[in-house]
Formats: C-alpha cells, sequence, structure tokens
C-alpha cells in the first residue's frame, strides 16, 4: 500500500487543488481516449480517412500528455488553473473542428462533444471566458463547415450544414449562459462560504479571548488546564500564579471605570511581554489573572512574575496620577504530581491573599 501511496503523490502530487486539476485532467483523459477509439471505429468501418485520423489521434494523445506536464508542475511555471482551462478548452476544440472535417456522415454527432467541451470548462472559467471560448468554437466550427461546404458540396450539403450550424449555436450559446449563470451562482457561494468562514473564526476567537485585555479568557484557560493535565507525563513540572492588581478599585472610584479599563489593557500589554514562549495570561475575573507556566519548577516562575512586576512598575497611564504606581499582588503554586490544576489554583489563591494581608506588591508562594 505505501508503494501504491507513494506512486500517487509522484503523479498526482500531494497538494489537494493539484490533485483535484489533475483528477479533471483524468476525466479529460478519459473522453480523449474514447473519441480516439470512436474515431479509430469510423476508419475500420470506412467513414473517415485513416492518414488524417492517425494524425488526429496522435495529436490528441500528444497533447493530453503535456497538459499533464503543465498542470502537474504548474506552480513552478507559473501556470494559473484558469489559464491552464482556457489552453485545453481551446485545445479540444480545435480536435473537435478537425474531427468534424474528417468525420464524413458521423460528423453532425460531434457537435455534442463541442457542447461538453464548453460545459466542462465552464468550471474553472470565468463567465466572460466561458463565453470567450463558446464564441471562439462557434467561429471555428462555423468555419469549418463553410468551407466543407464550398469545397465539396456534394458530400456536405450547403443546407445540411447551416442546419448543423444553428442546432450547434443554440446549443452553444445555452450552454455558454447556463454555465454562465452557475459559474457566477458557485462564486457567490464560495464568497457567502469565505463570509461564513470569517464570522465562525471571529466567533472562536471572542469565545477565547477577553475583549478588553486581548488575554485568554477564563473559558479558554480552562481548556488549556485540562489539555495540560492530560499532556503531562508523571513527574512533570509546572506552576500557576493567581495575580490581583492592587488597589484597582481606588482606580475606578476616583477616576471612573474608563480609566480603569485603560490600566487594565496597559497591565496586560507590559504582562505579556514578561512571558515565556508557552506561558498563557487569562483574564481569571475583573482585575484577577491566572498565569498557566507550563514545564516550569517554581524559581523559574517567580523570575517571570519578577520580570512582570518590574515592567508593571514601569506603566504610566494616561490620566492616572503619575505617582500612582500599579503593581499587583501574586500566588504562586507548583503543581503536584497528579494533582488537578484546579487544587494547584486553590493553593495560588490561598497565597495571593497571604500577599495581599502582607503589604501587597509581592509575591507568596504556596
Amino acid at each position: 500500500m505505501s508503494k501504491v501511496a507513494d506512486t500517487t503523490r509522484v503523479l498526482l502530487g500531494a497538494e489537494p487543488a493539484l490533485r483535484r486539476m489533475l483528477n479533471y485532467w483524468i476525466a479529460t483523459a478519459l473522453l480523449y481516449l474514447a473519441g480516439i477509439l470512436l474515431l479509430a471505429g469510423q476508419v475500420a468501418w470506412g467513414h473517415a480517412p485513416r492518414q488524417p485520423a492517425l494524425l488526429l489521434g496522435a495529436t490528441a494523445a500528444a497533447g493530453t500528455l503535456t497538459f499533464y506536464v503543465l498542470i502537474r508542475f504548474s506552480a513552478a511555471l507559473g501556470l494559473a488553473p484558469a489559464t491552464l482551462a482556457m489552453l485545453q478548452s481551446l485545445f479540444a476544440i480545435g480536435c473537435g473542428m478537425a474531427s468534424y472535417a474528417i468525420a464524413g456522415p458521423m460528423r453532425a454527432a460531434l457537435l455534442c462533444m463541442t457542447v461538453v467541451i464548453v460545459a466542462f470548462c465552464a468550471v474553472a472559467l470565468r463567465a466572460r471566458q466561458t463565453m470567450f471560448v463558446s464564441a471562439f468554437a462557434l467561429a471555428g466550427m462555423g468555419g469549418v463547415m463553410w468551407w466543407l461546404q464550398a469545397h465539396d458540396p456534394l458530400r456536405y450539403p450547403p443546407a445540411v450544414e447551416a442546419m448543423n450550424f444553428g442546432y450547434m449555436a443554440a446549443a452553444l450559446l445555452s450552454t455558454a449562459l447556463l454555465s454562465s449563470e452557475m459559474t457566477k451562482l458557485r462564486r457567490r457561494m464560495q464568497h457567502k462560504k469565505q463570509e461564513l468562514e470569517q464570522a465562525l473564526e471571529t466567533i472562536r476567537t471572542l469565545a477565547t479571548i477577553d475583549e478588553l485585555t486581548t488575554l485568554a479568557n477564563r473559558r479558554h484557560m480552562n481548556a488549556l488546564l485540562s489539555a495540560e493535565e492530560r499532556r503531562q507525563p508523571p513527574g512533570a513540572r509546572s506552576c500557576v500564579a493567581l495575580l490581583d492588581l492592587d488597589y484597582f478599585k481606588q482606580v475606578n472610584d476616583r477616576h471612573g471605570h474608563a480609566l480603569g479599563d485603560a490600566v487594565l489593557r496597559e497591565f496586560a500589554h507590559a504582562a505579556r511581554g514578561a512571558l515565556r514562549t508557552n506561558d498563557t495570561l487569562a483574564r481569571w475575573g475583573g482585575e484577577e489573572f491566572l498565569l498557566l507556566l507550563p514545564d516550569a519548577a517554581p524559581q523559574d516562575a517567580q523570575r517571570v512574575l519578577e520580570r512582570m512586576a518590574e515592567r508593571v512598575h514601569a506603566l504610566r497611564v494616561e490620566g492616572l496620577d503619575p505617582a500612582w504606581r500599579i503593581s499587583f499582588s501574586a500566588g504562586l503554586a507548583a503543581r503536584r504530581d497528579g494533582e488537578p490544576f484546579t487544587e494547584a489554583i486553590n493553593r495560588a489563591d490561598k497565597a495571593l491573599y497571604r500577599a495581599k494581608a502582607a503589604g501587597r506588591d509581592r509575591i507568596e508562594l504556596a
């Protein structure tokens, strides 16, 4: 199975978009194969000349292989999917024109293939491109019909060719219009899908981020704590710390909640800059914050909190008395082996109350 998977990866690539394009190519190649087999049957039954049929079959096969190479290495060649689709449609229409010219009495049956080509390529083309391909097919096939009836009116009666052209024109124009409308509908659906994905991403962000501070919110932190409990092997070290801004109620009472919100935002910005790569700081409620420090010994966690305190002490918030030094009290607890984080947080909470009782602006170990 691994050899089959490796071969498939080599032939079709690993990117989903490239595989989708090559799957379309496979479908196109099967259509070419069916056309070549039908053309061989016409030759065998004497309805088509042998040499032109062989040349057309070889051209169709070579073109199919050429387009495989162009699609497979389209990224390196800088070829956009729409460009490839346009080239394939023009090539297919050219093959259809040649087939009509040598098909003899079976030529009218080939007109449906021209319609299929336009409908098939409309999947990857814009509405204007689809109309261009339809106009090209109509002009090309019309030119072939005119040339045939002008040079061999006995085998290609003008009235018959005119009727064939009329049926083809009606079918092509109808198919082009329907394909254009389907393309517009598909693009509108893709646009709606993108809008929905953006809305879902916004909802996910709002569900995990505190809007005021842009830190993780309590719900997201609880999910991180549960994931960390599952992740950590026995004996692993980690710490949690509860932080509370000192005298924050006085800021709100004296200066209003707008300035209190500004203090919370500035605190969050300063505190985030002191964290390690894997640390997470969350707004736990009001002016209280929870810090998760994975793979950290108590002394490592304390250094993080001390860096945080230095940054917070240096904060200056517009509208707040410059003499007011922003600070926080913290309770730090190391998670014991196999202990739920809820218990470690409870111990950190008790340490936080001791820090407040001891005068605030300090870190207490549980």
